[in-house]
């Protein structure tokens, strides 16, 4: 099997490209990047099957021929509301299986549509499969798997609970910090009352997580919000969420968000500013929070023989406390996907989320523990329980 990583030497990337460079299904694996110098100097910092080139994917010709060559695809370059949606054009009509980090609502909702072409092509396509979205939507999904019926999904995450990635052959704006911009600037697409509507980024919610209590955390621009109701039509509320173990986390960035909605300050010089506070911030570990919503989870709202019911699933405290940078965090899911698909437990033609049916989610949680090694594995609260 080879295997292509395109952005393989960025810092989402990069993780990824290290995980699978020993998987024994992999004959070759190409770590693509626009900066080709990066892209050699990483691979050969790998084993003799890695190898590196230079690739412009706004190239649709070059990224074609080298598509051609491969039999799966990795893609982890961002920011995807720009290059997912050509990218998975190229990669299905080069008849190449597709595994992303798609972390941008815009592009997944054309993403999805593409299905019938994957499916003609019969090729597998995997979309949003690193932390969030990936690891939350998983999470959302065996929290509904515990009800009998679901009208309400929310995915969340901490603002601060990852640390950033320390390497890659990145060197203009942090496409991770221009995804987040995107996100937190003016409207975002939610899914509300049984429809898809449009809401003002950053507004506040209430999060009831069973066993914990009601916190506040803040609609963040996703695409889970998305693929849990093109995945499953009967619920009636779908949306992704950011919470801050500070305050002050949420307060800065709504300063600086109303600054560029604004036009003071551009974008660029936003991301920037973003990318410069989280290298220079202390990042608390979850064993340092005494209370509040889990750094990662997924919740499910819904009924449970007769009454209402909820359900919300996250690691154990324990294995949440582990330093994790933003690279690790989502460069291994993508990892794992490519894992399970070498493995035939991923087979099916078409294009999925990661709660659309192609992964079977405790297949991926015990892979994911053995890779990250934990020792906990889920921390499954029922409201019935309690």
């Amino acid at each position: 099997m080879k295997v292509l990583c395109l952005g393989g030497s960025g810092g989402m990337g990069r993780y990824a490209a290290k995980a699978i460079a020993n998987f024994p299904e992999i004959t070759s694996i190409t770590i693509a990047d626009l900066n080709e110098h990066a892209a050699k100097k990483f691979a050969d910092s790998l084993n003799a099957k890695v190898s590196g080139i230079g690739l412009d994917v706004t190239n649709s010709e070059n990224l074609k021929e080298v598509l051609d060559q491969h039999d799966v695809v990795l893609n982890t370059v961002g920011p995807f509301f720009k290059f997912g949606l050509p990218i998975l054009e190229a990669s299905i009509e080069s008849g190449c299986h597709y595994l992303d980090i798609c972390d941008d609502w815009e592009p997944t909702e054309e993403m999805l549509k593409l299905d019938s072409q994957a499916k003609d092509a019969e090729i597998t396509v995997i979309i949003g499969l690193g932390a969030s979205p990936g690891i939350t939507n998983l999470m959302g999904l065996i929290a509904m798997e515990e009800l009998d019926s679901v009208d309400t999904v929310i995915t969340g995450w901490d603002l601060s609970s990852t640390n950033p990635a320390e390497e890659s052959s990145q060197t203009g704006t942090n496409a991770a910090m221009i995804h987040g911009i995107q996100q937190m600037t003016g409207k975002v697409k939610i899914f509300e009352d049984g429809r898809l509507g449009m809401v003002q980024s950053l507004k506040g919610i209430k999060v009831n997580y069973p066993g914990k209590g009601i916190y506040k955390a803040n609609i963040f621009g996703h695409p889970e919000a998305i693929s849990f109701p093109h995945h499953f039509p009967k619920i009636k509320n779908a949306m992704n969420v950011a919470h801050g173990s500070k305050a002050i986390d949420i307060y800065i960035i709504k300063i600086f968000l109303w600054l560029t909605e604004k036009n003071i300050i551009s974008h660029d010089k936003a991301a920037n500013f973003f990318h410069w506070l989280e290298t220079k911030s202390n990042r608390p570990s979850f064993r340092d929070e005494k209370a509040g919503l889990p750094a990662i989870y997924g919740l499910a709202c819904g009924m449970k023989n007769g009454k209402i019911a909820s359900v919300g699933v996250t690691f154990g405290k324990n294995d949440l406390a582990k330093e994790t940078s933003m690279g690790e965090a989502t460069g291994h899911p993508l990892a794992l996907g490519l894992k399970l698909f070498l493995q035939r437990k991923i087979y099916k033609s078409g294009v999925f989320a990661p709660e659309g049916g192609a992964i079977n989610a405790k297949d991926f949680f015990s892979a994911y523990e053995e890779l990250e090694e934990l020792n906990e594995g889920l921390d499954i609260s029922r409201s019935w329980e309690l």
